[in-house]
């Protein structure tokens, strides 16, 4: 190593260290001057040596260039969401749960619940090399540039460690006033609250704009801790903290539920005197391997919860009751507000659901309402101040006719809602065509509500069959909707005849139909035609279908304009057929993992974790998070952890990645 390296390397680990002390300890050993005086020797140098210059240099803070758009990451375990507990009574059902599950004797970690973004970061042999929005848990956005300007998130570990970790992004509550403070100077629209700020400012495409927001983060969990070594969540806590990250560090152990009732009422008397927004708290098993035990479901773990707090109550005057109609047919009523601040927003319709709750409450027009949000999101009216009414308030009755197209509207038996049955209401095939082409459904990017809005308001479309033969110079005559804009829609529209059939499904919109039931079913009979045809004897012989599904799939069907529709887009050249691996093909399949639970553990060098389960279910086998008595094999990769051990015990069969790439190549 040169002179000039070896001043690089002893620049960039003092500056490490300042930086550290001041962004994660909060215990800044030097002035703000000396730090910078160091700073500019490094840039001068990089400048005169830029070959010299690496990737975890404090200088590499804010990239120089804006993005054109965010590149998509799959995260190699899943980043999944964590159910809710609202009250006492829901934190007790799930100490039951668990207690019935794993014994008695286990612990439990309490963390403070960020109110901010969740991101993974990525490191190998120690360097930041990755991190990423979490998505749809599985899929998120490249935004590496971006939590790169955040200073508390270390360039380098202080050990070598290869391993994905999960946090928040936050913004402090003072830089949030200040930033919103600017933006009203400046005539800009104010953020509404700090997860907000925070998450807009990751997702920005200049790294310049997130640099100059002052974010933060908590670092709380490890994506796959099979090579730390560690064998408790608080232990892997640890370690995160030993590495240079930064941890929360209001986490206590819990031995009892009645420690975790004490944890959490000692925060929600104490919440406001932090200086980042917290909106609950999560409560989690401490042992790996009791995590493993529990498991999870396809959307959340067993052994974790989040206790949200209860929602902030404030009082304003209801003016109005706006109604809506949405892509089934249900009219909803909103009620119009005097805005009012509420839990860090400014919210000016609250949700009244349905006629039953308008009468219930006896809400009437004029009436001060008690507003608050449902899990701190969807404002609600809770109650009416019936002691401040004068007199003038105005009952309320719903129509007798659609306010979209004037139907009759009904109320079908069992059913709390009033439905216009009109299949031909202009705001039933407005909505019916926002899900047709949203993410879940056909994936037809550039339609968003503005331009659906545009299309119907031009006669251009009438169903979603229409979307498949717009044409170029019709859509060049809307607004805000130039060449290139045009042809990237165009080719969207093309891309999505492709899909497999599932997409189709539920983008059609059967009612109690989402997006498992309709692969489900795609899975099931293969085709649309089969389908159609299918009985609902036969529907209900699918696993997952119940009669009520089956009954709305039967009568969605045996109906003429659905038929129509259908021929519409089979002209269109909309694909019909189910493209994953069918059942007769899975049946037919001769491969060892054919019909079995398999579950990766470990570091793969050869395959990502997601490329090998892909493989794994081509050829017939189930994937697994956890190693239980179900398990048929166990996939080993190196620095494989509690997964390994537990398979061992369990006399599981155990391959290295060897004997797997060995199996798919045959």
């Amino acid at each position: 190593m040169n002179e000039v390296e070896k001043q690089l390397k002893e620049l960039h680990n003092v500056l490490n260290k300042y930086n550290y002390e001041y962004y994660v300890l909060d215990q800044p050993s030097v002035p703000d001057a000396e730090y910078d005086r160091l700073m500019q020797q490094l840039v001068e140098l990089e400048t005169k040596y830029p070959e010299l210059v690496t990737p975890d240099s404090p200088t590499q803070r804010v990239g120089g260039e804006a993005l054109a758009a965010f590149e998509k990451v799959t995260h190699e375990t899943p980043m999944l969401s964590l159910a809710n507990a609202f009250s006492e009574a829901d934190l007790r059902d799930f100490d039951r749960r668990i207690r019935q599950a794993i014994g008695e004797e286990f612990t439990y970690v309490c963390e403070l619940k960020i109110d901010g973004l969740a991101v993974s970061l990525r490191y190998e042999d120690g360097l930041f090399v990755k991190g990423s929005t979490r998505g749809d848990g599985e899929i998120g956005e490249d935004i590496t540039a971006n939590l790169k300007t955040i200073r508390s998130i270390p360039l380098r570990l202080r050990q070598p460690f290869s391993l994905e970790v999960r946090g928040e992004v936050y913004m402090p509550k003072k830089s949030f006033e200040q930033l919103n403070q600017m933006r009203e100077e400046n005539g800009e629209m104010l953020f509404a609250n700090p997860r907000n700020a925070a998450a807009g400012s990751l997702r920005q495409l200049d790294p310049r704009i997130a640099a100059s927001r002052n974010l933060d983060i908590f670092l709380y969990g490890i994506g796959d801790y099979g090579t730390t070594g560690v064998t408790t969540h608080s232990s892997g806590l640890d370690l995160l903290e030993k590495l240079g990250l930064k941890v929360n560090k209001q986490r206590r152990l819990c031995t009892s539920i009645e420690e975790v009732l004490e944890y959490v009422e000692e925060w929600k008397s104490n919440r406001q005197a932090l200086d980042y927004e917290i909106d609950g708290i999560v409560i989690k098993i401490d042992s790996l391997d009791e995590q493993e035990q529990l498991g999870a479901t396809a959307k959340t773990p067993r052994w974790a919860t989040a206790f949200k707090f209860p929602a902030e109550e404030v009082v304003t005057k209801l003016i109005d009751i706006e109604l809506s109609v949405g892509r089934t047919g249900v009219i909803t009523p909103t009620a119009i507000l005097e805005p009012v601040r509420v839990a860090g927003t400014t919210v000016q319709r609250a949700s009244l659901h349905n006629e039953d709750l308008i009468k219930e409450k006896d809400i009437r027009i004029g009436d001060s309402v008690v507003i608050r949000k449902a899990g701190d999101i969807i404002p609600e009216v809770v109650s009416v101040i019936e002691e401040r009414r004068t007199g003038e308030e105005l009952p309320y009755a719903m129509p007798e006719h659609c306010p979209e197209c004037n139907s009759e509207v009904v109320r079908l038996e069992g059913e709390v809602a009033l439905r216009c049955v009109n299949p031909k209401c202009p705001a039933q095939i407005r909505e019916s065509l926002i899900h047709f082409v949203s993410r879940n459904a056909m994936n037809i990017e550039g339609f968003g509500e503005k331009v659906i809005g545009q299309l119907f308001a031009h006669e251009l479309v009438r169903d979603v069959a229409d979307l498949y033969f717009l044409k170029k110079e019709q859509l060049l005559e809307l607004e805000r909707m130039g060449e290139k804009s045009v042809s990237n829609l165009l080719q969207s529209i093309e891309n999505s005849k492709s899909n497999s059939l599932e997409k189709l499904l539920f983008g059609l919109g059967i009612r109690h139909v989402g997006a498992g039931a309709a692969k489900t079913l795609a899975e099931h009979f293969e085709t649309i035609d089969r389908i159609k045809a299918a009985t609902e004897e036969e529907l209900l012989e699918v696993p997952e279908i119940g009669e009520k599904m089956a009954d709305s799939i039967h009568t969605f069907f045996d109906n003429e304009e659905v038929e129509q529709l259908i021929e519409e887009l089979k002209a269109a050249g909309v694909n019909m057929n189910y493209l994953g691996i069918r059942r007769s093909e899975v049946e037919n399949i001769v491969s060892p993992f054919n019909g079995k639970t398999i579950v990766l553990t470990g570091k793969l060098e050869k395959l990502s974790r997601n490329e090998a389960k892909k493989q794994i279910e081509a050829l017939g086998g189930k994937v697994s998070g956890s190693v239980s008595k179900k398990t048929d094999l166990v996939i080993a990769g190196a620095d494989a952890g509690s997964k390994l051990t537990k398979a061992h015990e369990l006399e599981i069969e155990v391959w290295d990645e060897e004997r797997l790439l060995g199996e798919l190549e045959q």
